[in-house]
């Protein structure tokens, strides 16, 4: 089975309270479909079927490579270095 490389630059599970939408689209005007969450510092960005495609251009100028669902019900998270989709269980 294939395992995600990144794991330990994750530093982050879960947001850190009521998530209002993606951070640059709120700043902007911006509108968003889906919303992720940078494990590794919190950062909320649009999905790649929004507009501005946030999320991902976070990892491009961060480097930071493990995002997670933020929407309702969703619990997986996607590496962009590995392109591994996962889930983390709590331990």
């Amino acid at each position: 089975m294939t395992t995600c490389s990144h794991l330990d630059q994750i530093e982050l599970l879960e947001p850190a309270g009521e998530v209002a939408g993606c951070e640059e689209c709120l700043r902007t005007g911006g509108r968003w479909v889906h919303l992720r969450m940078c494990q590794t510092c919190g950062h909320v960005g649009c999905c790649d079927n929004s507009p501005g495609r946030h999320a991902t251009a976070h990892h491009g100028g961060t480097g930071h490579p493990i995002i997670r669902s933020v929407e309702p019900g969703e619990d997986w998270s996607w590496c962009y270095e590995d392109e591994l989709l996962f889930r983390l269980r709590p331990s």
